[in-house]
C-alpha cells in the first residue's frame, strides 16, 4: 500500500479512475492510467498519465502517491437506512421462521411498536452507542455519505431525539449525513384509531420545530394500507413543502397505491422500494427527475415475490439508487457491498448499475448530484481505492475486499474507523 500522508492536498498518479461520469464515453466512464488531484477538499483535476506532470497542474508541495495500476471510485452513498433506533428483534425473527405468523407476534406486543418501545427508553447516548457498529461496519466497505431516519419514536420529543441522536452520531466521524424526518412510519399507540389526529401534530408542530432547528434535510412517510393513506400523506408532504423541506416517500412496498406519483406530484427526491409500481407511476418519476430507490436487502429478508419494474424503470430512463435500508425488523445486514450484490442476483441490474446505485443515482436521491457520486472537477473528493481488476469485482463479491484507501473530503481517513485518527 502507498504511504500517503494525512495532509489534504495531493495527487494520486497511475490509477485508473471508475469516474461514473456520463460525460465520459465507454461503461463506467473509465480512464485508465490517470492523475487526479485533489485541493481544498475537491477533485481540482483529472488528467491523463501520458499528460502528466504537466504544466497546468501547478504541484508545488502537493503529495504525489502512486497508486501502482489501482482503481479509484467515488465514495459510496447509502441513501436510505434506519440506523439509529434501540433493541433488536432477532427472537421475532426466531419466531417467525419457527411459524409465528407476524399478526400474532404483533399482538403479542413485537413488531415495529416493539422496537418504539425501547427507543423511547433510551437516552441520546445510549442510541448513539449502539448505532456505532452500524456506522462503522458501512463505513468500512466504503460509505462516505450516509442517511439516517427517524420513525422509533412516533412522538415529539422522541423524534427529536432519534435525529439529535443522528446528529451527534455522525459528528465526529468523517462521513457526510443527511438527514431525514419519518415521524409518519407507523401510528403509535397512543393514537390507535386516530391516525388524522397524529397526522395534524406531525405537520402542525413537529414539521415546523424541525424545520426551524434546522434537524432534517427532508420528510418520509410509508405510504402503505398498514401505515398511511395517500391523503394523509399528502398533507405531510404540504407541510414539509411550506417548511422547506425536501420529500421522500416509503411507496408501493407492498401494494399499489399510487404513493409514488404522490411523491413525483410534489418533486420528490425518491420514492423507495417500490416493487409494485406500475408504469404511470415510473412515468410520473421520470417526468418530475424523481430517483427510484431499489431496497434488495428487505426484498430478500422478508422473501417477497413481486420485483420492482426495472425494465419500465430502464425504458423511462429513471435513475435507480441501491441502498441498505438497514433496519432492526426488515433488513439488519449493514453491508452496501452486499445490497450491490444482490441488487444483482435478485433485480438483475447489471454490476455498472449496482455501482451507479450507490454512487451517482444515490447522491441524486439525496440532493446531492452536483456534490457527491462521481469523479468530476469540482465534486467533493470523497474516494476509494480498490485493488482490482475490473470495476464489476465492487457488485461480484462481498466481505472479501476492502478499500485499500478511503477519502473524505480530499483527507485520507482510516480503514478501519474504529482507530483514534477519526
Amino acid at each position: 500500500m502507498p504511504q500517503v500522508n494525512h495532509g489534504c492536498e495531493r495527487v494520486l498518479i497511475n490509477a485508473n479512475l471508475i469516474t461514473l461520469d456520463p460525460q465520459r464515453d465507454g461503461a463506467y466512464g473509465v480512464m485508465e492510467r490517470a492523475a487526479l488531484l485533489i485541493a481544498d477538499g475537491r477533485i481540482a483535476a483529472i488528467r491523463s498519465m501520458d499528460e502528466w506532470p504537466a504544466t497546468t497542474l501547478n504541484t508545488d508541495g502537493i503529495e504525489v502517491v502512486d497508486l501502482a495500476g489501482q482503481w479509484i471510485s467515488p465514495g459510496f452513498v447509502d441513501c436510505h437506512t434506519h440506523l439509529v433506533f434501540a433493541g433488536n428483534r432477532a427472537a421475532e425473527f426466531e419466531q417467525r421462521l419457527l411459524g409465528v405468523p407476524y399478526e400474532t407476534i404483533a399482538r403479542q406486543g413485537g413488531g415495529i411498536l416493539s422496537t418504539v418501545r425501547a427507543t423511547r427508553q433510551a437516552e441520546v447516548e445510549e442510541l448513539v452507542a449502539a448505532a456505532r457498529p452500524r456506522l462503522l461496519a458501512l463505513m468500512r466497505e466504503g460509505v462516505t455519505t450516509i442517511e439516517i431516519k427517524s420513525g422509533y419514536g412516533l412522538t415529539l420529543e422522541d423524534e427529536i431525539k432519534l435525529l439529535r441522536a443522528a446528529r451527534q452520531l455522525t459528528a465526529d466521524m468523517p462521513v457526510n449525513v443527511s438527514l431525514t424526518l419519518l415521524a409518519a412510519h407507523a401510528i403509535p399507540p397512543e393514537f390507535q384509531g386516530k391516525a388524522d389526529d397524529y397526522v395534524d401534530m406531525i405537520c402542525q408542530t413537529l414539521i415546523p420545530l424541525v424545520s426551524e432547528e434546522k434537524l432534517a434535510d427532508a420528510v418520509d412517510v410509508f405510504c402503505e394500507g398498514i401505515a398511511f393513506s395517500p391523503a394523509q400523506c399528502e398533507r405531510v408532504f404540504q407541510a414539509a413543502q411550506t417548511h422547506g423541506l425536501a420529500i421522500k416517500g416509503h411507496t408501493e412496498q407492498l401494494s399499489l397505491l399510487g404513493g409514488t406519483e404522490l411523491v413525483a406530484r410534489y418533486q420528490g427526491w425518491s420514492a423507495d422500494h417500490v416493487e409494485y409500481l406500475d408504469e404511470a407511476g415510473v412515468a410520473a418519476m421520470a417526468e418530475a427527475g424523481t430517483v427510484s430507490v431499489l431496497l434488495p436487502g428487505a426484498f430478500y429478508f422478508l422473501r417477497e415475490k413481486t420485483l420492482p419494474p426495472i425494465e419500465l424503470l430502464r425504458k423511462y430512463r429513471v435513475p435507480m439508487a441501491v441502498a441498505t435500508d438497514f433496519n432492526p425488523g426488515t433488513s439488519p445486514l449493514a453491508s452496501i457491498r452486499l445490497m450491490m450484490n444482490m441488487a444483482c442476483t435478485l433485480f438483475r441490474l447489471t454490476p455498472e448499475e449496482s455501482l451507479r446505485g450507490v454512487t451517482q443515482h444515490a447522491a441524486t436521491a439525496l440532493g446531492r448530484s452536483g456534490q457527491l457520486g462521481m469523479l468530476r472537477e469540482g465534486m467533493q473528493a470523497d474516494l476509494l481505492v480498490w485493488n482490482i481488476r475490473h470495476p464489476a469485482e465492487l457488485a461480484y463479491e462481498f466481505g472479501v475486499s476492502q478499500p485499500t484507501l478511503r477519502f473524505w473530503k480530499g483527507r485520507l481517513s482510516e480503514h478501519e474507523p474504529d482507530s483514534k485518527s477519526i
